[in-house]
């Protein structure tokens, strides 16, 4: 790290990584954010972005991090949480908020109180030997400011690991430049020697979505060179032989979990379980520090043997990711699992009261003393397996569908890949050249001729899906195309519908021939349109369409198109005076070194603000007609004419027309900005909420032919886990009917998403029936029941309403 951070000099200039631990509970202070010179609270901290990043100077790296503006973010977000009369400022350059709602994320930090952004690099000046204070030197567009900080957090970036040369000498691999493991520019998860592939962060720095699905991906392509050996190896787990308490007295045990310090430094926890023991059938309540690690998990099952437990109670987080775990910790007693309730004490109690914590701790144990009541009331259930059809649906054609469908058949499955158009390739039809240097017409036409030549994939073209039904492992899907209407029946749905242009409405876009879209100027440069590239001049404006109340998003994919398509500008006409009017230069990764590369070769980048932006006319200058463009240059606080023979606008990449439709067929939602939404945003990014439909592409947000590529094998990997077996579970909490309450007004079956009630006739008229195959237990149906027919089992009428008791007790 260069030796002008003061970083080991100054005792209160911190790394991120430092701060991390200083937030954590089971950091030196116990998630207390303090100062190391004197133990206080810092009220005012100042974070410093690109640090070891964005650099081309001994010590720093040329590349962009990548994550480092949004993780300053979060932690100024927890900074906040932690003490709200806290000042925060971030230094920076560009701020990259290019991930899927990270621009809303970008926005709400800068809405909080007492939370500045900056524009501007800075140096560490001088420590004040009274307080430990630092002054930190930055300018302003009225000139050179100095401030003083009580801390300095240094947003640093990421490095290759340690041991690399090590490491690429025993496996046989090359490594890049910035000593990353080299990968083929055709495929980003293969490294230089067959066989060997490389995920997450030694392909080269990227954030948690991105390394899970890369390793997915990874994972997929293993499988297809070891297919011959799949189930070799595998042994089936066994559990201990499950115990019938069923017609026993409750005997509850209470986990309360302190969850490092997200609920522990609100809630007090030894008060919470010495309450929780003064409830009906306890007979044990102890704390854990994270209930979900390894040695907790096994201290309840272990816990449960010894105390005869036959219920239990954890009081801990949403059971939305972690309550499989925990079933199985009952499971491995000889329970069954679903004698578990859990207590979600931190989402709902201590994130939401932080500043109150006596009223929390209350809260908290009341929302035990739900749990308990209801935890009296469960019931043993049973789920039952499931036949996997072997074969996969892929929706879409483009470069994501088409190679996730060849990695699932190269692994033996048989693919039916569904295109809307009469040709396969999606968007990338429409592009010709990467950055990196990748010919992608020629790429495409391989992959596609692989895909036909696949005796294993079935190709439908100018096809429509008219209908979608079945559950995971058993879908069937009806398929519309020239050759007629078909049945497919597969196990798995992968989802790689792609997305589109922005048309714009702007800028003379579709006025004057000489306005037009970065697509489309990759388009007339590919074809050498003698008029471009002999032209004098070129503007380019970013942000089109997108990062507005309309679409408040970025398309992340735009500036390193700009950028990519003036550096093959310069490479066929030197002479060319090229413009990029931009909000921020957001080429994260490996790309920055392409940005740094245009700005040498003298394309010249211009910011403006976007309540200022650029403004475009038609005109006629000394006989010569040009776009002329207004621009405020920042820099220079003048107003600059840029007189361009052609425009070029960076327009955004919106969810495609049809999405609400196949959302509707398959069952799975879309977020906020249309694009197909995913079950979590960091632990299952290519999997919906939705059990055997997978995502891919530009369908799940704009990205780079790399970026997609690699989240195709992630799709493709993750559909090969339930496709290789031969059943899957289903859960035993689904809806049951009373036919003798049963009145036959349907109004069940309207409500059900799933299309798993539907009429039968019995003996006394027609009566309604469920498919328990099909049941996702949402408890909608059993709401509108206007007689009580429906039950949904583990969320019985008898339990819930000992709940609401439990709620209004004392009151």
């Amino acid at each position: 790290m260069r030796e002008e951070y003061r970083y080991g000099e100054f005792a209160n200039v911190v790394t991120s990584m430092d701060y991390e631990r200083l937030m954590c509970a089971t950091g030196p202070y116990e998630g207390e954010i303090l100062r190391v010179s004197d133990k206080k609270h810092p009220h005012k901290i100042a974070w410093v972005s690109c640090v070891g990043s964005r650099q081309v100077i001994p010590g720093g790296n040329s590349y962009c991090s990548g994550v480092c503006c949004t993780y300053s973010q979060k932690q100024v977000i927890l900074t906040k949480d932690h003490n709200p009369e806290a000042h925060c400022t971030i230094f920076h350059n560009d701020i990259r908020s290019h991930g899927k709602d990270f621009e809303r994320y970008y926005e709400r930090t800068a809405n909080l109180p007492g939370v500045e952004f900056i524009r501007s690099y800075v140096t560490i000046v001088r420590e004040i030997p009274e307080t430990k204070n630092v002054v930190i030197r930055y300018s302003t567009p009225d000139g050179v400011k100095e401030e003083e900080f009580d801390m300095v957090v240094l947003s640093v970036g990421l490095n290759p690991p340690a041991d690399n040369v090590d490491m690429a000498d025993k496996f046989g691999i090359e490594l890049n430049s910035h000593g990353f493991s080299k990968t083929v520019v055709s495929n980003p998860l293969e490294t230089t020697r067959p066989g060997i592939f490389v995920s997450g962060s030694f392909r080269g720095p990227t954030d948690i979505p991105d390394s899970v699905f890369s390793a997915s991906g990874a994972g997929s392509q293993c499988g297809e060179l070891l297919d011959y050996r799949r189930g070799n190896l595998t042994k089936e787990r066994i559990y201990p032989v499950e115990k019938d308490v069923s017609q026993e007295e409750p005997r509850i045990g209470v986990f309360v979990c302190h969850c490092g310090a997200n609920i522990s430094r609100v809630v007090d926890i030894p008060s919470t379980v010495e309450y929780s023991l003064s409830l009906p059938n306890v007979v044990y309540a102890t704390n854990q520090l994270f209930s979900c690690a390894t040695n907790s998990a096994q201290e309840i099952t272990d816990i449960a043997k010894e105390k005869g437990l036959n219920r239990v109670v954890l009081a801990a987080c949403s059971p939305r990711t972690l309550e499989p775990l925990f079933r199985d910790t009952l499971r491995e007693a000889g329970l069954n699992q679903y004698y578990l309730e859990m207590s979600n004490i931190r989402e709902h109690c201590s994130w939401v009261h932080s500043k109150e914590k006596d009223e929390a701790t209350i809260k908290a144990k009341e929302l035990i003393r739900m749990s308990v009541a209801r935890a009296n009331h469960l019931e043993p259930l049973q789920e039952f397996d499931l036949p996997v059809n072997k074969t996969a649906l892929v929706v879409g054609g483009g470069i994501a569908g088409m190679t996730s469908a060849l990695s699932i058949a190269n692994q033996g499955h048989e693919v039916h890949l569904v295109e809307k158009d009469t040709d396969l390739g999606g968007m990338a039809r429409k592009i010709h050249y990467t950055l990196e240097g990748l010919d992608v017409q020629e790429y495409l036409g391989d992959i596609i001729r692989k895909v036909y030549q696949h005796p294993s994939i079935h190709v439908y073209t100018n096809a429509s899906i008219t209908e979608a039904s079945g559950y995971v492992g058993n879908f069937v899907t009806k398929v519309k195309s020239e050759i007629g209407l078909l049945e497919v029946k597969h196990g798995a749905t992968i989802i790689a519908t792609g997305a589109e242009v922005y048309k714009p409405t702007e800028y003379l876009y579709g006025e004057d021939d000489r306005v037009m879209t970065h697509l489309e100027l990759e388009e007339q440069i590919a074809n050498r349109e003698e008029k471009l590239i002999n032209s004098e001049s070129l503007v380019m404006i970013q942000c089109v369409g997108c990062r507005n109340e309309d679409r408040n998003y970025c398309s992340r994919i735009c500036c390193s198109e700009s950028v990519k398509n003036a550096l093959k500008l310069k490479e066929i006409n030197p002479q060319m005076d090229i413009y990029i009017l931009f909000r921020d230069m957001r080429t994260y990764g490996y790309n920055e070194n392409y940005y740094r590369e245009a700005a040498s070769k003298d394309v010249k980048f211009i910011r403006y603000e976007p309540q200022d932006k650029p403004q475009v006319e038609a005109v006629v200058e000394e006989g010569r007609p040009v776009l002329r463009v207004t621009v405020t240059d920042i820099i220079l606080d003048k107003k600059l004419e840029l007189d361009a023979d052609y425009l070029a606008l960076a327009a955004a990449i919106i969810p495609a027309e049809d999405r609400k439709g196949v959302a509707g067929l398959f069952k799975v939602s879309l977020g906020v900005d249309g694009f197909f939404k995913e079950a979590h945003v960091k632990l299952r990014p290519v999997e919906f909420g939705a059990d055997g439909v997978y995502l891919c592409g530009i369908a799940h947000y704009p990205k780079l032919i790399a970026e997609t590529v690699s989240q195709a094998y992630g799709a493709a990997g993750r559909a090969l886990t339930l496709l290789s077996h031969e059943t899957v579970v289903a859960s035993g909490s689904v809806c049951e009917v009373n036919e003798k309450k049963c009145i036959g007004c349907g109004a069940c079956i309207s409500a059900c998403s799933y299309g798993a009630l539907e009429f039968h006739d019995t003996r006394h008229g027609k009566k309604v029936g469920i498919n328990p195959v099909l049941c996702k237990g949402d408890g909608l149906c059993n709401a509108k029941c206007p007689t009580g027919a429906i039950a949904l089992k583990h969320f019985t009428d008898e339990g819930l309403m000992s709940q609401i008791d439990a709620a209004v007790q004392g009151l």
